[in-house]
């Protein structure tokens, strides 16, 4: 059974990029590595190729307002 662990926080852009820098490096090493989420660390182990999705969503209501999401997705099994 799969268990889903997200860790969920407001950053600055500067923070998300570095954020997102951090697991880009991770990945370009070639190595496996941790990634923390909230209290507890996942270990990856992810092959040379692996899936990758980008979406956007742009949506407009009433009471929210206008909201733009971006979404990565990465999946693999691991060596």
């Amino acid at each position: 059974m799969a268990e889903k662990n997200i860790d969920e926080d407001e950053l600055d852009r500067a923070e998300a990029a570095d954020r997102l820098r951090e697991i880009a490096d991770d990945l370009e090493s070639g190595e496996d590595f941790d990634v923390d989420i909230r209290n507890k660390t996942i270990s990856l182990r992810p092959p040379s190729v692996i899936g990758f999705e980008v979406g956007a969503r742009e949506s407009s209501s009433i009471l929210r307002g206008r909201r733009e999401s971006v979404t990565i997705t990465m999946d693999w099994r691991p060596d």
